[in-house]
């Protein structure tokens, strides 16, 4: 991690996150009655759990509404779900307000064109491997791994690689010595 990401991943205390095509692959799966179904990994919910416990607050952010993502949000503990946001901007400033924030303490990981306005506001913007072009051409940092499959979890490990958490966490989990 080069030395400007690092600097700006030290300030954040929240991550906000799109769903559909980040914590999710962008499959939206609906049977006969019209009931959405979509895939989450375990490895990113897990890692979200990892970075609440180090006091970063987590934020969805999505244009669509699907009470699954409500479900997926309560299971994780997380409060703040924004959903049928089709003014990402708007409601980030939003959510700025409420949580006595500055942009630049804030990290964003999204992947098409409704994120842009905030991708360009946040301290860190970070977009899934597979988002679309101009998204990727927008942010800080593009992500190894596809939306829902582990990208989530990448960006929580750099925050906490960063912010000088991980060798902490490397030996609570005893995998010091692959670090």
């Amino acid at each position: 991690m080069n030395k400007k990401l690092k600097e700006k991943l030290k300030k954040i205390k929240m991550l906000i996150l799109d769903v559909d095509g980040v914590m999710t692959d962008g499959r939206i799966i609906m049977d006969d009655e019209g009931h959405q179904l979509k895939n989450f990994d375990v490895r990113d919910g897990h890692g979200l759990k990892i970075i609440q416990r180090y006091g970063i607050e987590i934020v969805i952010l999505t244009g669509r509404k699907s009470e699954v993502v409500n479900h997926r949000a309560h299971d994780l503990e997380i409060e703040d779900v924004y959903q049928g946001a089709l003014n990402k901007k708007e409601v980030f400033q939003k959510i700025l307000l409420k949580n006595n924030l500055a942009a630049s303490a804030v990290a964003f990981l999204g992947d098409d064109i409704i994120d842009i306005p905030v991708l360009r506001q946040v301290g860190f913007s970070a977009a899934v491997a597979d988002a679309v072009d101009v998204v990727k051409k927008s942010v800080d940092y593009v992500t190894s791994h596809q939306g829902g499959r582990g990208a989530v979890r990448e960006i929580c490990e750099m925050i906490l690689q960063a912010q000088e958490k991980w060798h902490e966490i490397a030996e609570r989990y005893e995998f010091l010595d692959h670090i």
